[in-house]
């Protein structure tokens, strides 16, 4: 699930903060790095606990209305579809999050008010209207469901976004990409797996993890080689004016072209001129493509790298 677009982003963020700090420990900086990640992959589980939490707020809305002193038809008999959800069933009971989340325990008890918003938007929705009407749902119709209303009241959530980010720091940029692997995770599930449908793990395989700690390494320990190539194809510019930003995310990118062979030189410079926009001033992306693209034009002439 940790794929590349996030390592880099984090690296960018590490590595900046290594030179405005005093610490300059890598061995404690990987460690930062990978607990970072691991904080990344935590929002995956803490979306899925999201919907389990809606999904019990509103058993506890239908018992609350039940046992009320004078109920109504509809309070004694509500709509159960979303309580009886084979989807939402299946994923309560899924091995793997089961065991995630006792080894690293997370709820949304602190957000009960934002949970309780949450199911009133999702009750008034036509999305659930719909839903409702349905006579007994398939599985399909289920996961259905529960996959529009992930898209229309999860994803890109602005109070959800504020909430999380008040939550945990390292949230701050990881909310967009780690909601598209939810969303594609729900579109994955299958009836016939039941308990046993596989979740992304944290990593694709071991090499992405090498990955995230080899940039690091190799960003940290080459700077004065990659800085002095900066430094020479910047002869417009005070190379001491350079944006500490700029300089972090050119200084990276050239780790990644220098020690990571199977990665294309366009790849690379696409990927962080991409972060700069994000990350930098406006003008940045121009800059940092352009100084790039000398540099590469140089080490390809002067035959110190072969790669494409």
């Amino acid at each position: 699930m940790i794929n590349r677009n996030l390592i880099r982003i984090r690296v960018v963020q590490l590595v900046y903060s290594w030179y405005q700090g005093t610490n300059k420990d890598l061995r404690k900086a990987e460690k930062e790095l990978l607990f970072g990640l691991q904080k990344s992959y935590d929002l995956y589980y803490y979306m899925f606990l999201l919907m389990i939490e809606i999904t019990k707020m509103y058993d506890n809305r239908v018992e609350t209305k039940r046992n009320k002193f004078l109920p109504t038809e509809e309070d004694i008999n509500p709509n159960t579809h979303m309580l009886r959800n084979k989807f939402i069933l299946q994923l309560e009971n899924n091995d793997q999050l089961i065991s995630y989340i006792n080894e690293r325990p997370m709820s949304w008890t602190n957000n009960e008010a934002f949970v309780k918003k949450l199911l009133e938007v999702i009750l008034e929705s036509d999305t659930y209207i719909n839903y409702s009407k349905i006579d007994n749902p398939t599985y399909n119709e289920d996961r259905e469901f529960w996959r529009k209303v992930f898209k229309q009241f999860i994803y890109s959530n602005e109070e959800l976004d504020d909430l999380l980010e008040d939550e945990c720091i390292y949230w701050n940029d990881d909310i967009e990409i780690v909601q598209s692997f939810v969303f594609k995770t729900i579109k994955r599930f299958s009836e016939e797996l039941g308990t046993r449908q596989p979740l992304l793990p944290m990593f694709k395989d071991e090499e992405d993890k090498n990955f995230a700690l080899k940039l690091l390494h190799e960003t940290i320990l080459s700077e004065n080689k990659f800085r002095d190539l900066i430094e020479k194809h910047t002869d417009k510019w005070d190379f001491e004016r350079i944006a500490l930003m700029d300089l972090v995310i050119m200084q990276i990118a050239l780790a990644e072209i220098f020690s990571f062979d199977s990665i294309p030189i366009n790849v690379s410079l696409n990927e962080y001129i991409e972060i700069s926009k994000s990350y930098s001033t406006p003008k940045s992306g121009t800059f940092i493509n352009g100084v790039l693209n000398a540099i590469v034009q140089h080490i390809k002439k002067e035959n110190i790298i072969f790669k494409n």
